[in-house]
C-alpha cells in the first residue's frame, strides 16, 4: 500500500474476488496511516523496514512525516507523527514536538481519540525533552472528559464537535486509544489515576464483549452500555484491542489474555458469516490481506441511525426489528495501512529485540 511515485501510503487497497482470482486497486493516500505505519515498523529489523517503506530507512522516513507535519492542519496526524518520532528517538523531535505544541489547543474540544495520541506522545517524548506542562494539560484534558460514573470516555471532549442528538455515542477506538495512553503515560512515570481509568475502561470493554470474542463498535459514553454492535473490524480484533490491552498489561494493569484469544479467534471463522460461506475468513494470507469489516449492508446507516436516536431518548432502549431484519452478513473487501501498522505494534514490541541477523539484542 505504499505509493512509490509521491512517497506516500494509500488510504486503503480495495479488492474484489473474480474467478477465484483477487483482483485490489489503491485508493487515496492518508498521512496518519503512514504515521502509524512508521509506529508499528519501528519494531521490526532494519533491512525489513526498508522492505515496508518503500526503500527508506526508518530515519528518513520520519524526517519525511515531520516535514510534512509542519503543514498539516490535523490535530491527529500531528500528534502521530511525534509520537513516531519520540518511539525512535529522532534527531526532529524537537521540530515535532514544537509543531504539536502550537498546534494543540489544549482547553478547546477536541476529539477523544486524537486526545489519546497527545498523551501517547507525550509520554513517550518525556525522556527526550521537557514536555511536562503540555504532558498535565493533555492528561487533565483526557481524563476529564468523561462523563461522571460513566466506566467508558465519550467521543468528544466537550460540545461543538458533533449532532446533539448523537453527543452520547462512542465508538471502539474512543475507548483503546485512551486504554493505550493512559496506559503508557502510567508506564512512563507512576500515575496511579490513569491507571485505574485505563483498567475501568478496559474491564467495561471485556464484560461488554460479544459471545464470539467481537469488540462492540458503539457504546453510550453516559452509561458504558452497548448501543451498536456493527460493523465488527478486523483491526479491532487482530491489532488494536490487542495493542491496548498488552500495553495496559505491561503497565500492571492486569490480565487480559483471554479476552484478546477470543478476539483473535473471531477472525477465522466470523459466526455472523454462518455455515452458509463456510465461516468467510477475515485473513486472507495468500494476499497479505484483511477483510476490513463484518457489517449489516444497511442503507445510509439506517441501525445505527435509529439505536442512536432511541438511546439518547432512554439509555438501553432497542428496537429488536430493526436487529432481525438487517443481519450482520455484508463484507467490506478493502484493507487500509494502518491494519498491518497497529498490528506490528501490538505484537511486534511483546518480542525480544533483535538485530538484522535475527540475534537477541
Amino acid at each position: 500500500m505504499y505509493r512509490a511515485d509521491s512517497d506516500e501510503f494509500a488510504f486503503t487497497r480495495i479488492f474484489s474476488t473474480e474467478s477465484d482470482r483477487v483482483a485490489t486497486r489503491l485508493s487515496g493516500t492518508s498521512l496518519r496511516y503512514a504515521a502509524i505505519v512508521a509506529l508499528g515498523v519501528r519494531w521490526l529489523p532494519a533491512d525489513e523496514q526498508r522492505a515496508q517503506l518503500g526503500g527508506h530507512t526508518l530515519e528518513d522516513f520520519i524526517a519525511l512525516l515531520v516535514k510534512r507535519q509542519a503543514v498539516s492542519t490535523n490535530l491527529g496526524d500531528i500528534a502521530l507523527i511525534a509520537w513516531a518520532a519520540a518511539e525512535a528517538g529522532h534527531p526532529l523531535l524537537p521540530d515535532a514536538i514544537r509543531r504539536l505544541g502550537e498546534f494543540d489547543r489544549r482547553t478547546a474540544p477536541e476529539y477523544v481519540v486524537e486526545c489519546a495520541w497527545v498523551v501517547s506522545a507525550l509520554a513517550a517524548a518525556r525522556h527526550h525533552l521537557d514536555v511536562e506542562e503540555h504532558l498535565a494539560q493533555a492528561r487533565a484534558r483526557l481524563l476529564g472528559s468523561v462523563h461522571p460514573g460513566s466506566p467508558v470516555f465519550p467521543h468528544v471532549t466537550g460540545p461543538g464537535l458533533v449532532k446533539s442528538y448523537r453527543d452520547h455515542v462512542a465508538c471502539y477506538a474512543d475507548q483503546v486509544y485512551p486504554i493505550q495512553a493512559l496506559a503508557r503515560l502510567h508506564h512512563s512515570g507512576d500515575d496511579p489515576e490513569a491507571l485505574a481509568a485505563a483498567v475501568r475502561t478496559a474491564d467495561q470493554i471485556c464484560r461488554l464483549q460479544g459471545p464470539d470474542g467481537q469488540w462492540w463498535w458503539f457504546y453510550d459514553a453516559r452509561t458504558g452500555e452497548v448501543i451498536e454492535g456493527y460493523p465488527v473490524y478486523s483491526v479491532h480484533q487482530h491489532a488494536m484491542g490487542p495493542m491496548a490491552l498488552n500495553d495496559l498489561t505491561d503497565a500492571g494493569g492486569g490480565d487480559y489474555s483471554e479476552a484478546t484469544r477470543r478476539g483473535l479467534r473471531w477472525l477465522l471463522g466470523p459466526a455472523e458469516l454462518g455455515p452458509r460461506r463456510g465461516g468467510d475468513p477475515m485473513l486472507l494470507d495468500d494476499e497479505g490481506l484483511t477483510v476490513r469489516k463484518v457489517y449489516r449492508g444497511d442503507p445510509r446507516k439506517v441501525v445505527r441511525g435509529l439505536h442512536t436516536v432511541t438511546t439518547r431518548a432512554r439509555s438501553g432502549l432497542r428496537l429488536p426489528v430493526i436487529d432481525s431484519i438487517y443481519k450482520p452478513t455484508d463484507l467490506d473487501r478493502e484493507c487500509r495501512p494502518y491494519e498491518f501498522g497497529w498490528m506490528y505494534y501490538a505484537w511486534l514490541a511483546q518480542l525480544p529485540a533483535t538485530d538484522n541477523e535475527g540475534r537477541v539484542s
